[in-house]
């Protein structure tokens, strides 16, 4: 491929202003299925065909306009990873909403900081590395193919836009059904009892997560199932054996209640080892993407003397960057300690760690988390596992502060310095999830041969986007279904409360560790077995290379709800069958699978990229309408056509048979000869 003319625009008003309106509604998509089942998707792709589609009614846009657009959108629809902690401090009862301006400042500081510091790894670990990029390497395919640079993929360039449509149009509806005229189930679940064992056989029937377990993959997938398998299959049943059950309860809510207080436990130790073993694999990449980052700076290069398409921004503006973020970060910890009533060499003591620690842990966790985008994908890096370790890492830090000050006493004092750790910890997972996905969108400019300071500028943009919108998004969720353990309004119907899962997580080892109420045996068991799951995991991958057991994915199996691990297994089973089935009707043919795969895993991408987004976008709609209902005195389900036990029946059939329908026609679809 030849380099692109440097004539050519890029970083265009038009361009801003696309990412922008891009950027909202994959913002708010991002915010509502992670607050919903503890995922967000990466919105690259998407956004680089929503871009190509519009962008084409300019005679004069190219492929460099349109990658400055998913740049921008992508690194603003990543930010959203930080609903894994800010809930927390609602769901605790510290805050009664969202700060608009703290959590902006928060997801703005965190996301530039992100940017900051992948900057000078870009060299070492895109440039001149063999990391595959899976989703960046993605998207540059897909641009090439909408400005015609593909030489077998050129003959319908609207087509992806075409699946993305038919995917959210397909959700979407769905969606409608289920959330909104409440004609059909979004779950099904039977339970029935061995002896005094409660036994759960789930299986979710969510669209999006149908999309997302497509991009996952089997592996993924299965080693999510194998969790729930743990968990509903042995544990609970073990647990539920062993304890009596109470008056008047019946098998779901007895089950579901010690899954609640102790099976998740468990879980959260699971997933705590499983990150620190993935982050004891990257210390050498981490320390030698520390020495690249200083070495590189020392050196002075900046855009001015560089190439056009290896000019990043010079190391004058980083650092010009870096301490304003330092500053801005310092006033916004300032703003959350004033009120503690605590004394002020106390509270500037707290200001000057909380912006430092979050500093210099952000730093560490940018190099691991580009590296381990550029290795896995920036869908599969388990940005969760970093938010486990940062919260780990700030309440043991601010327990020392605590007990050196002689101010963690009192019940309010652990309350605050809780909320306080939680709250450093949303920084650092701002930082990680923006360094996850910067050097994934670099790759794809690097391919593209665009001007990579401009790529940088675009993800500056789109995390100041980004931060504006997380907020009022957030709010707005809130403020129509609330969290699980935390609603606005005491009338709500707790059901439809969004579980927040990691955020949950969250609470559960801060608060455990500064009350020391934390029961650290189920925490230990989930530990033993993470180790378990570990050595199996290095043994398979010894012996083979087609059977893994991911122990964080084996450890969000057992924490997340079941009804969530289900349907992102069927998602990655649908992946798997797709994939079989070419391979045997090409044999059949004595054709090549190649060029057939090819074409059905972009295919298949879009698609369950459209699942996921149409999915989304109706629940933050059906948020709106919700919430406008409620404060003009009306229903919680104002769109409801049915309902009552009597309709459950029909609602389940209704369901299940739509559930079943699209994933026959999505793998008919795929199958299907281009």
């Amino acid at each position: 491929m030849s380099e692109p003319s440097a004539s050519l625009k890029e970083l265009t008003l038009r361009g801003v202003i696309l990412g922008t309106l891009i950027t909202l509604v994959f913002t708010a998509s991002n915010v509502y299925l992670g607050l919903k089942v503890g995922l967000t998707f990466a919105s690259s792709i998407p956004a680089a065909v929503i871009s190509m589609a519009l962008l084409r009614v300019f005679r004069d846009s190219n492929i460099l306009e349109n990658n400055i657009v998913q740049t921008q959108a992508s690194a603003a629809g990543t930010l959203s990873a930080i609903i894994f902690v800010l809930p927390a401090l609602l769901m605790m009862g510290y805050w009664s909403g969202f700060p608009l301006l703290q959590t902006a400042m928060i997801c703005a500081c965190g996301g530039i900081l992100g940017v900051v510091f992948t900057v000078p790894l870009r060299r070492a670990l895109v440039v001149n590395s063999d990391l595959p990029y899976p989703e960046g390497v993605a998207a540059a395919e897909i641009l090439r193919v909408g400005q015609g640079r593909a030489d077998d993929e050129t003959s319908d360039k609207g087509q992806g836009f075409r699946e993305i449509v038919l995917g959210g149009t397909v959700a979407g509806g769905f969606s409608l059904l289920t959330g909104g005229f409440r004609v059909a189930v979004d779950s099904v679940s039977h339970w029935f009892g061995i002896g005094r064992a409660v036994f759960q056989l789930p299986l979710g029937l969510s669209f999006a997560l149908v999309g997302a377990g497509y991009l996952v993959g089997i592996t993924g997938g299965t080693a999510m199932l194998v969790g729930v398998v743990l968990t509903w299959g042995v544990v609970v049943p073990w647990l539920t054996h062993l304890l009596p059950m109470p008056d008047g309860g019946t098998l779901a809510s007895f089950a579901t209640g010690v899954w609640v207080s102790k099976v998740r436990l468990m879980g959260a130790g699971m997933i705590a080892v499983a990150a620190v073993w993935t982050l004891i694999t990257l210390i050498k990449p981490m320390i030698e993407g520390m020495r690249i980052s200083l070495s590189v700076l020392r050196s002075g290069s900046g855009a001015s003397s560089q190439a056009r398409a290896d000019a990043d921004l010079s190391p004058r503006l980083l650092l010009t960057l870096t301490v304003f973020m330092i500053l801005l970060l310092g006033a916004t910890f300032w703003s959350f300690v004033a009120d503690s009533g605590l004394p002020a060499a106390t509270a500037w003591t707290l200001v000057v760690v909380g912006t430092l620690l979050a500093f210099f842990f952000g730093f560490l966790v940018a190099a691991a988390c580009g590296y381990m985008a550029g290795l896995v994908g920036s869908s599969a890096s388990p940005i969760s596992g970093i938010a486990v370790i940062a919260v780990l890492a700030s309440s043991m830090i601010f327990i020392g502060i605590g007990q050196a000050q002689g101010v963690l006493g009192s019940h309010e004092s652990v309350r605050f310095f809780t909320a306080l750790a939680l709250f450093c910890t949303s920084v650092v997972v701002a930082i990680a999830a923006i360094s996850n996905d910067n050097l994934q969108d670099l790759k794809t400019g690097w391919l593209v041969h665009a001007t990579p300071w401009r790529q940088q500028v675009a993800l500056i943009i789109g995390c100041v986007i980004g931060a504006l919108t997380i907020p009022p998004v957030l709010d707005l969720l809130y403020q129509a279904y609330g969290f699980i353990g935390s609603l606005p309004r005491a009338e709500m119907d707790p059901a439809q409360a969004l579980a927040a899962p990691q955020a949950s997580l969250m609470i559960t080892i801060a608060d455990g560790l500064f009350s020391h109420t934390l029961d650290w045996t189920y925490i230990r068991f989930g530990v033993y077995v993470g180790v378990v799951l570990i050595v199996l995991d290095a043994l398979l991958g010894r012996l083979t290379t087609h059977y893994r057991v991911p122990p964080l994915a084996v450890a969000m199996g057992v924490y997340l709800p079941p009804s969530v691990a289900t349907a992102l297994f069927v998602g990655s089973l649908i992946s798997w069958i797709v994939r079989r089935r070419i391979r045997a009707a090409a044999a059949s043919a004595h054709t090549d699978p190649a060029p057939w795969l090819k074409a059905a895993d972009r295919k298949g991408t879009l698609f369950a990229s459209g699942l996921i987004v149409g999915e989304s976008l109706v629940g933050v709609v059906l948020a709106i309408i919700i919430v406008a209902s409620v404060a003009t005195g009306g229903s919680d389900a104002p769109l409801a056509l049915v309902g009552g036990v009597n309709f459950a029946p029909v609602a389940t059939v209704i369901g299940l048979a739509c559930f079943l329908a699209m994933c026959l026609a999505f793998i008919r679809r795929l199958v299907a000869r281009q």
